[in-house]
């Protein structure tokens, strides 16, 4: 990646989930972070895509994978992966979180319910 402008290696995470899914007891299958402001929102296949609607309305256009063992980023500007910085700590959910998740509050048919 060339430019890094709206990139903010300072930023700590929201928390270890989807912010918008927790407030509302829903549930997500894969998490993504905000390289701007640190926002952690669920990724497009997961029912609420809080992810893209950040974007959507803060205009913040890079998101990082918050799973772990991935560190890919996403440009929503050029729907495209591209490379970064490596962000604040932690770069992930912990281990322990399911995904789907979070544990507890995953549907038995999450399967039927994910955007493909």
């Amino acid at each position: 990646m060339t430019d890094t402008t709206g990139i903010n290696t300072a930023a700590s995470p929201s928390g270890t989930g989807c912010a918008e899914c927790d407030e509302a007891d829903g549930w997500w299958l894969h998490l993504r972070r905000c390289a701007e402001c640190g926002h952690i929102g669920c990724c497009d296949s997961s029912p609420g895509q809080h992810a893209t609607a950040h974007f959507r309305e803060t205009g913040h256009r890079f998101m990082q994978s918050f799973e772990p063992g991935e560190d890919w980023y996403w440009d929503y500007e050029t729907q495209a992966v591209v490379d970064g910085p490596e962000l604040a700590p932690p770069s992930s959910r912990p281990e322990g979180q399911t995904a789907p998740g979070p544990q507890g509050r995953v549907p038995a048919d999450w399967k039927d319910l994910l955007h493909r």
